[in-house]
C-alpha cells in the first residue's frame, strides 16, 4: 500500500536529502512564477492549483517527473528535447541539474492557459 500524503512537505519528507533538495528547488521555482497558486496533493503527488490543477511533480528513481498537461508538451517541444517525453510528462534525470529556468517558463505559459479559461 502506497503512503498517503495530506501535503507537500510530508511527501518531500520521505526522500533522501539529495532528492529532497531537487523536490523544494522545483517547488519554490513554480512558487515563485506562481505565487497565487495552491499547493495540493493530487494523484497522491504535489500539485499546484489556480483556477484548475496547473502542475504536478513526483520523485522516481531515476528521475523527477513534471506533469504540465499534454498541450505545454507539444507547444514546448523543441525546448524539451533534451529530455525524454511523452503525452503529458517531462522526466528530469537526477544526475542533472533541473531546469529551473524552462520549469518556470512552462509554468507562466500554464498560468495563463488556467486563467484564460473561464
Amino acid at each position: 500500500m502506497r503512503q498517503k500524503f495530506n501535503s507537500i512537505d510530508e511527501y518531500i519528507a520521505i526522500f533522501p536529502k539529495d532528492i529532497r533538495c531537487k523536490l523544494q528547488e522545483l517547488r519554490q521555482g513554480i512558487k515563485e512564477t506562481a505565487p497565487n497558486a495552491k499547493e495540493a496533493i493530487s494523484y497522491q503527488m504535489p500539485a499546484f492549483k489556480l483556477n484548475g490543477n496547473l502542475v504536478w511533480f513526483a520523485a522516481f528513481k531515476n528521475h523527477i517527473g513534471f506533469y504540465p498537461t499534454a498541450l505545454v508538451i507539444e507547444a514546448f517541444k523543441e525546448k524539451l528535447s533534451a529530455y525524454e517525453t511523452s503525452k503529458g510528462t517531462v522526466k528530469f534525470p537526477l544526475n542533472q541539474p533541473l531546469p529551473i529556468d524552462l520549469v518556470k517558463e512552462i509554468v507562466r505559459f500554464r498560468v495563463k492557459e488556467n486563467l484564460n479559461k473561464q
